[in-house]
């Protein structure tokens, strides 16, 4: 089974960096999961959704250069797409705004929140009022 784009495979995570995942596929070969491709959701710490020893179901998303690009957020996409295919549901489009719409102001306060830690930081390390000479 050779990997190609858009195929899904299981595979185990071997590695964990501040940037991704390594993950071991069939066959011996080794591909990366991005940080920004393990959930649906913002994911501050990878050590929170993944730890070495997992089993997981990646999709491959990039093949450059010998290095393999994986997603595990794509490949639950595709599973989630599928069966509601095959469910026939017409969906609700109103619920989609909604849902739209709690993500906005979850980002929102997420990024007030950062932004408030990120200059209190900044003043403590410029020493506060007063501190600059000039």
């Amino acid at each position: 089974m050779s990997v190609e784009v858009g195929s899904k495979l299981h595979g185990k995570v071997t590695g964990i960096t501040n940037f991704g995942a390594f993950v071991e596929l069939p066959e011996g070969s080794t591909g990366l999961v991005h940080i920004s491709e393990v959930a649906d959701k913002y994911v501050k710490d990878i050590n929170e959704h993944l730890k070495v020893g997992d089993e997981v179901e990646v999709k491959v998303i990039n093949v450059k250069e010998g290095k393999i690009g994986l997603s595990i957020k794509k490949a639950k996409e595709s599973a989630g797409a599928s069966k509601n295919q095959n469910s026939g549901g017409g969906g609700n489009p109103r619920r989609r705004s909604e849902s739209f719409e709690a993500k906005m102001n979850r980002f929102l306060k997420d990024s007030e929140d950062r932004l408030a830690s990120l200059k209190k930081h900044t003043e403590s390390k410029r020493g506060g009022r007063g501190a600059r000479k000039g």
